[in-house]
């Protein structure tokens, strides 16, 4: 597995508090030179996708009075497709 995806619902109203804990505090968690890290967010989630060589690292669980129920995680494997 080289793709780790993490999603957490923030608590009512603290989507802003929770992107911002995962951008100062939860991707660097997984950081790393050989991961490259993107965040996403939709209304009250946020998404972390961290893919690289080996087995990224799982993000911390956040304060729990900012998310809604403990967040999710999946690992992947890349498929590379050619044309």
């Amino acid at each position: 597995m080289d793709t780790l995806m993490w999603e957490a619902k923030a608590a009512g109203g603290r989507g802003a508090e929770l992107l911002r804990w995962v951008l100062d505090e939860g991707v660097h968690a997984v950081a790393d030179p050989g991961v490259r890290t993107e965040v996403f967010i939709a209304g009250e989630r946020v998404v972390v996708i961290a893919v690289g060589q080996g087995t990224p690292r799982r993000l911390p669980d956040p304060p729990a009075e900012l998310v809604e129920r403990p967040p999710h995680a999946w690992p992947f494997t890349r498929v590379n497709v050619t044309p």
